[in-house]
């Protein structure tokens, strides 16, 4: 890479990031991976040119992705991360004392390798005895993954390559096959300004399987438009109103950007966007 990185985020809007260095580059059986230094953001993992994530704004992804469904289930125990072998998700994931098991499935063994070496605060919860990290393609895993989960949090790159068949009806079917009673996922969705058909899709699909659906936002800055959306499907559960308050004040004193005031509002979405995905 040259002294200054670009991802083409749509074909007429690129961000760019000067590096100080490239810490680590590699062409694995799925993707190309880079790890880089930059003088803004501090170190990123980067995969097919596309920021995953930075140290500087990863918490904003994480916390948003993982604390919301957990807090709407009544008592997760059994928790799957699709993708995130970062780690960033299973850190989150257990700061929740009810949790006794997670499994993560992360189709690209080099990323588990990658976050263990580079970003050792982002991965340390993948050694945690709770956790099984399963290097395997999470679409055959969800075929018969021989057990039954209270949330799915589906931290997935963005919908090409690798990730595509984990935004399909057919993922979600198996995904919602795979939870309990009062099951829960959550997916990252993109942008609503630069893929809101992609959102919309979504909502649809899972329109066909739950009967609670809802977008919210979390604010990243390395991440287009700095606006990103979670897509999420409940079985039971309201998410707007059924989580609880109650354990989310005890997480937050360790959060960074996760709040009780945030989690509300996260569910407020502009009058264009509301109107386009009617739900």
């Amino acid at each position: 890479m040259e002294s200054w990185f670009s991802e083409l985020q749509t074909e007429r809007l690129r961000i760019s990031f000067k590096l100080r260095e490239t810490l680590y580059r590699t062409r694995t059986q799925f993707q190309d991976l880079a790890v880089v230094d930059t003088y803004e953001f501090g170190r990123m993992l980067v995969l097919d040119e596309m920021v995953m994530f930075s140290e500087f704004d990863e918490f904003a992804y994480h916390e948003m992705i993982v604390h919301v469904p957990m807090l709407l289930h009544p008592n997760p125990t059994r928790v799957l991360v699709v993708g995130g072998g970062d780690g960033g998700s299973v850190r989150e994931i257990l700061r929740h004392p009810s949790v006794e098991r997670v499994v993560l499935c992360e189709i690209d063994e080099e990323v588990v390798k990658v976050a263990r070496e580079y970003f050792p605060r982002l991965s340390a919860g993948l050694d945690d005895p709770k956790v099984e990290v399963m290097c395997r393609d999470a679409i055959e895993y969800m075929k018969d993954p021989g057990e039954i989960f209270d949330v799915a949090i589906i931290d997935s790159t963005d919908p090409v390559g690798p990730s595509l068949g984990l935004f399909t009806l057919s993922f979600y079917r198996d995904v919602h096959r795979c939870l309990g009673l009062d099951g829960i996922v959550t997916a990252q969705s993109e942008s609503l300004y630069t893929r809101p058909d992609h959102i919309r899709g979504m909502c649809l699909k899972y329109k066909e399987l739950f009967d609670h659906v809802a977008v919210y936002c979390s604010n990243i800055p390395t991440y287009p438009t700095g606006y990103w959306s979670f897509t999420m499907g409940s079985k039971t559960m309201d998410p707007r109103t059924d989580w609880s308050e109650e354990r989310a004040k005890q997480l937050e004193p360790d959060l960074r950007y996760y709040n009780r005031d945030l989690h509300r509002a996260a569910f407020a979405l502009p009058t264009f966007f509301r109107e386009w995905i009617d739900v």
